[in-house]
């Protein structure tokens, strides 16, 4: 599917979401859940396995052995060791779990990013990324899909100099991963939030007042009546967003709407492993530790260890 192909798909989505009164537009990030499974390890280490390893990982586990189990486990337990000074450590454990649960992002770059080192010398640069993406649609100063390239080469521009820490204008594969998904990382928010604010704010006074933020989720159609939750919605801007009660949202107020201090579930998870498999009680663990409690971390489950510490080296 080329560029134009997307829009288009993408414009027909919008276009049918907008055409359902009662949906709702959700800009908030959350993190995801670790898992659906209920956290009892008096009952099974099911939502241990999922969040160690991803749920879609972690199904595929049934057909090892004990033995083969903490064979596959002892290596993945060297991935995790980002130093390799023989410990894991709360935050490593927290890294891999959110690495795990994650998986489907690093997935997304790699398809990304063939499709974009032309030259493939392992880096992706500004111009072969403009090439690739925008090359042939910048030819035609009037295109029939109604979108605005240009513009949006500017704003992708813009995020990518963001993303470019080191200011050449090329990207190596973390940054790149920090472009496609600024949301991820930290030192891109600020571009999270502007770019939000530019999408709601449709008078451009920098700012965005009530019935700009009903308006993106939310479109009358024609109805009166409007449902329970945009009442909720009005009431939530009033009481909440609006912190400073000056009838709109400024940068920190959007920023905290749409990039909320989440309760660390990755990190409250890496504290229960170390906790539960810590035997000397040193706060770190040890390969031996860890396989030891091989039935908390992956039971007599296995998954394709391989392919994902390929993808684990790779970022």
């Amino acid at each position: 599917m080329d560029l134009r192909q997307f829009l288009m798909c993408l414009s027909l989505c919008t276009a049918f979401a907008l055409s359902k009164p009662t949906e709702k537009k959700d800009r908030v990030h959350h993190e995801p859940q670790l898992s659906d499974k209920v956290h009892n390890d008096a009952q099974s280490f099911d939502y241990d396995h999922d969040a160690f390893l991803g749920a879609e990982e972690a199904k595929t586990f049934d057909q090892l052995t004990p033995e083969e189990s903490k064979e596959r486990l002892g290596k993945i337990v060297s991935k995790i060791d980002g130093d390799k000074d023989g410990f894991v450590t709360v935050d490593e454990l927290k890294d891999w779990i959110k690495f795990a649960q994650k998986r489907w992002i690093y997935e997304d770059v790699e398809r990304q990013w063939k499709g974009h080192d032309l030259n493939e010398d392992g880096l992706v640069s500004w111009e072969e990324y403009k090439n690739a993406t925008y090359g042939y649609v910048l030819d035609d100063p009037d295109p029939d899909d109604g979108f605005n390239y240009k513009q949006m080469m500017v704003r992708d521009e813009r995020r990518f100099k963001m993303a470019d820490k080191d200011g050449d204008l090329i990207a190596t594969k973390e940054e790149f991963t920090a472009f496609l998904h600024p949301e991820e990382y930290d030192y891109m928010k600020d571009i999270v939030v502007q770019e939000t604010m530019e999408d709601i704010d449709k008078n451009a006074d920098g700012f965005i007042d009530l019935e700009e933020y009903i308006g993106d989720m939310y479109s009358h159609d024609g109805n009166a009546d409007e449902p329970e939750w945009v009442k909720t919605e009005r009431e939530q801007f009033v009481e909440f967003r609006d912190k400073n009660r000056d009838g709109k949202m400024d940068k920190e107020e959007t920023k905290d709407w749409i990039l909320p201090s989440d309760y660390d579930h990755a990190e409250a998870e890496a504290r229960h492993l170390v906790y539960e498999s810590d035997q000397n009680k040193d706060g770190k663990l040890t390969k031996e530790e860890i396989v030891d409690k091989y039935d908390l971390f992956v039971g007599s489950q296995a998954t394709d260890f391989g392919e994902a510490l390929v993808r684990h080296d790779e970022f």
